[in-house]
């Protein structure tokens, strides 16, 4: 397993796995993994092949029952297969039913690979916006960008805020923002100098609408 996200935070671990930060609680709180795959310790963190158990937990909800999938968890971590491996398993309730793992492997690997890439792509310098998490070779707050494309601001809209990103990054600065959420008290966005969000514009011509 790669080191650098060996051990998931529960908003990296909701990504990497589909699901929501409670439902990655709620695996820990029910006891649904073996102790193994998680820490509770100084905070809580899961290993990455948790993340895919737990999205098989909750994408197989309609086909197999909790006691299905709670056994077919503990029965693969005994077998103590490696990440590459799980992505051949599969998993049988009854001679009727079987679920195999490929598909939700892929989802889960893609996610995960997106999510060291957000995290590669940002760094944190005090020198630069007194240490907050900006887009590697840039001043441009990530957090800035990903309250942009959570609001649904238009692809071309944000390539004119800032050209020196491309349509990959702001899905990346999206991710990053959702596993590493701001604490405390919002900061001042700092949009790029000389340019007028259009969007916003469009927000106040609705809310005049609506008196």
């Amino acid at each position: 397993m790669e080191a650098v996200l060996e051990n998931l935070t529960t908003t990296e671990a909701a990504i990497a796995a589909g699901v929501t930060v409670a439902d990655v609680n709620r695996v820990i709180d029910r006891k649904i993994l073996p102790d193994e795959l998680y820490s509770i310790s100084e905070m809580r963190t899961v290993r990455k092949d948790a993340c895919l158990w737990i999205a098989f937990y909750f994408e197989t909800a309609e086909w197999l029952t909790s006691a299905a999938r709670m056994k077919a968890i503990r029965d693969s971590f005994v077998h103590d297969h490696s990440w590459s491996e799980l992505r051949d398993c599969r998993v049988e309730e009854s001679r009727t039913v079987w679920v195999y793992l490929a598909h939700i492997w892929e989802g889960v690997d893609r996610r995960f690979n997106q999510l060291k890439e957000a995290r590669e792509m940002v760094i944190e310098d005090p020198e630069i916006l007194q240490g907050t998490p900006v887009v590697k070779g840039t001043r441009i707050s990530v957090h800035d960008v990903a309250d942009l494309v959570e609001s649904g601001t238009a692809m071309d809209e944000l390539l004119e805020l800032y050209p020196r990103l491309n349509e990959a990054q702001f899905e990346l600065a999206s991710i990053y923002a959702r596993a590493n959420p701001q604490r405390g008290r919002p900061k001042r966005k700092t949009f790029p100098k000389g340019i007028q969000v259009s969007i916003s514009k469009k927000r106040l011509r609705d809310a005049s609408v609506g008196g």
